[in-house]
């Protein structure tokens, strides 16, 4: 099987199910930014003070791939069986943070994002998540989309929040908290 089909060319790609769509589309933007958040999760599970995470990272790499599988599919297409997305992995994620979150200390202000490198990978993995989750919202406002994928996507933006604390703790970094200036 090639990789390049020339398909694609005039700007059009097929979802599963046979449709073109313009490659514009906000169904492809949006499982684009669910790919695009997938490898910022392969960046932190690359990161070695993950190391001991790498199970769960890939636990949560395959239920972006299911996701991203829901949404290039043809609304009411069955011809392509895809699995169903794990929804018992939006309480583990819970847990996950419910337990860093007990070994951290309390948040009185905001945070900036930064520190270390491996800290700021997990914010931009953050934001990405969070813009494929406004992007699913957008689509679910013109076709139907799964309610447990837009649940997916909150709490996995709110594991990484918790997930760089830990980080910079497990680092040594201090956080830097946000102190709003006053106006001039």
């Amino acid at each position: 099987m090639k990789i390049y089909t020339k398909t694609g060319d005039k700007g059009t790609t097929s979802l599963l199910g046979g449709t073109r769509v313009s490659k514009a589309h906000v169904r492809i933007e949006t499982y684009g930014t669910v790919d695009e958040l997938n490898s910022y999760i392969g960046l932190l599970r690359d990161q070695e003070v993950n190391k001991t995470r790498i199970p769960f990272f890939i636990e949560i790499q395959e239920q972006l791939f299911t996701i991203g599988s829901h949404l290039a599919m043809e609304p009411g297409s069955t011809k392509f069986p895809i699995p169903q997305v794990d929804e018992t992995l939006i309480s583990r994620l819970e847990v996950a943070m419910d337990e860093m979150d007990a070994l951290l200390p309390p948040m009185k202000n905001f945070i900036l994002p930064g520190g270390h490198p491996s800290v700021s990978h997990g914010h931009i993995a953050r934001c990405v998540c969070r813009r494929a989750e406004r992007l699913v919202i957008g689509l679910q406002e013109q076709e139907p989309v799964e309610e447990s994928i837009v649940q997916f996507l909150n709490r996995l933006s709110d594991y990484l929040f918790v997930l760089c604390r830990m980080m910079a703790q497990e680092l040594g970094v201090e956080e830097t908290p946000w102190k709003p200036r006053a106006s001039k």
